[in-house]
């Protein structure tokens, strides 16, 4: 099988003998390829294989430094085979054929604004709990992508900040420190350089937080705040300063291609000078401070209470609420413009029905899922145009990919 194509989500694509779609994890576009014997899972529509042989290699493919990519099939990692340019070509075409697939918009492939940074630029890495017990019983650290119920220790993650895989390093030897039984680890690194430890169990309260933030103080540079989650609860500070950046709040772990995405997002919408501006899922404000910095009245919407708190705190030119958005719309004034950053799964029907029966002039769409986007879009194209479209590579070596979408009232 000659593999032509990266799917969304990092699979390669070919096809077999009957035309059916097949998805092979780790290939490149190029690889002439033997599937595993044993692997070919057939569905409906499509088919799902492994590769057993690469009888001859694409020209993009590259040897993967991360021993966890290669000795344990690592999923936190989709595309670390295949050069950065073949992966910004690989988003390129994601975009431009999910838009013009489900979106139905006659366009090219967007241009791509590269990483910074290939490798380290993550500010937060989560990792699951095997195992029973308060010390050698447990495995913490990640899934493999062939094998999504075990979990593989830790030992270092090239995407991830040096930072913290420092302080992962430190952890590593005083699990027994952290909350019985422990059943998810978060790490994360705050605007501030502070390093945050979210500890997720099932058990009783982490009591002994403040004797493991003593012990770090020595080994790992810069202070630590060390959260406590119960299982289906809200976190909370138990060990360190407990105001500040809100570290269970949503943020791009790509914190400066983020920033870059947003500002470009945000020069968009041309002079708003007095101009009400919409924020819709705004999070701690990061957009809102943008838009306010041009002149624009702004309401920012989000439903996290801890992040449009620390938003109100840093910003208070502009008007928060914490609330979902949907649900807050009749209540809004009449915007000039709109900015939308939604999760995964896209805008609320509500709030597609409310932009086309009452059109704004600009929208601005910040997505982190081409489908949804592509969706939204088809939805919107009743009274919008769309004026551009461009990808943002946030997460290099992974097949996720950011876009931002440019809508006019027709």
């Amino acid at each position: 099988m000659t593999i032509t194509g990266i799917a969304m989500g990092g699979d390669g694509v070919g096809r077999l003998s009957d035309g059916r779609v097949v998805f092979v994890p780790r290939t490149v576009p190029g690889d002439r390829i033997r599937l595993r014997e044993g692997s070919l899972v057939r569905h409906r529509n499509f088919a799902r294989a492994e590769a057993g042989e690469i009888v001859e290699a694409g020209r993009g493919r590259v040897a993967p430094p991360c021993p966890h990519y290669v000795h344990d099939h690592c999923g936190g990692c989709q595309l670390q085979h295949l050069a950065y340019d073949g992966q910004l070509s690989a988003k390129r075409a994601i975009v431009g054929d999910t838009l013009r697939r489900i979106g139905k918009l006659k366009m090219e492939d967007p241009e791509i604004v590269e990483a910074l940074d290939e490798w380290r630029y993550r500010s937060k890495i989560s990792m699951d709990v095997k195992g029973v017990g308060r010390s050698d019983g447990v495995t913490v650290g990640l899934h493999p992508y062939d094998r999504p119920n075990f979990v593989f220790p830790l030992a270092d993650c090239h995407i991830t900040d040096f930072r913290l895989m420092a302080l992962w390093r430190e952890l590593r030897s005083r699990l027994v420190m952290l909350p019985q039984p422990l059943t998810r680890l978060t790490l994360r690194l705050d605007r501030e350089g502070r390093r945050h430890i979210i500890a997720e169990s099932a058990g009783e309260p982490w009591l002994n937080a403040a004797e493991l933030r003593r012990a770090l103080q020595g080994s790992v540079d810069g202070e630590t705040v060390c959260w406590w989650q119960p299982v289906d609860g809200a976190a909370r500070v138990v060990a360190g300063p407990a105001t500040g950046f809100p570290a269970t709040a949503f943020d791009q772990v790509n914190p400066a291609m983020g920033m870059i995405t947003r500002r470009w997002a945000v020069e968009q919408l041309g002079d708003v000078r007095g101009q009400t501006v919409w924020d819709l899922y705004g999070g701690i404000g990061d957009t809102a401070a943008l838009l306010v910095e041009r002149g624009a009245n702004v309401v920012s919407v989000d439903s996290d209470e801890k992040a449009v708190s620390w938003g109100r705190a840093r910003l208070p030119a502009a008007r928060f609420i914490a609330a979902r958005a949907e649900d807050v719309l009749p209540s809004l004034p009449a915007p000039h413009a709109v900015v939308l950053n939604p999760p995964r799964a896209g805008l609320h029907w509500d709030l597609s029905l409310r932009l086309t029966s009452e059109p704004v002039a600009k929208v601005v769409y910040i997505s982190c899922d081409p489908a949804t986007l592509a969706r939204d879009l088809h939805r919107l194209n009743v009274n919008y145009v769309v004026q551009d479209v461009r990808a943002f590579d946030l997460c290099p070596q992974t097949g996720h990919v950011e876009t931002v979408a440019v809508l006019e009232a027709a």
